[in-house]
């Protein structure tokens, strides 16, 4: 697990996909796993960990608050399973209403997308 500093629960720029190169690869080539709050695309690469983008558009949550606690639980999340995941470009999309959506929800739904990537990544490498 990568994580910068002392505090343990960084998301370091290592971790994160920041090149639009990156995110066009992921949207070009991704396996896909979909439910009623985030679509969550992922493409293996060549790493030896993961590293995680979100695209949290303001039509899905007009608040910012709201976009940025989604962004929240996204992040401890994908924290929380990141060894599970090493060899992945991820790409989180919050899909409509994802605002009325209670955490516990989100964690849940979050949790099964990693584990049907991991899976669907697999047969494909």
């Amino acid at each position: 697990m990568l994580n910068a500093g002392t505090g343990g629960a960084r998301f370091p720029r290592a971790i994160r996909l920041t090149r639009p190169a990156d995110f066009q690869r992921v949207f070009r080539r991704a396996v896909k796993s979909s439910d009623a709050c985030f679509t969550v695309l992922g493409v293996t690469n060549r790493l030896d960990h993961a590293r995680l983008g979100m695209a949290i558009s303001r039509k899905m949550a007009r608040s910012a608050v709201v976009r940025n606690r989604v962004k929240r639980v996204i992040r401890e999340s994908y924290r929380q399973h990141q060894d599970e995941l090493v060899g992945l470009d991820i790409v989180v999309l919050a899909r409509s209403r994802i605002g009325d959506v209670a955490r516990a929800d989100m964690r849940a739904s979050l949790t099964m997308h990693w584990s049907t990537l991991v899976a669907r990544c697999a047969k494909f490498s």
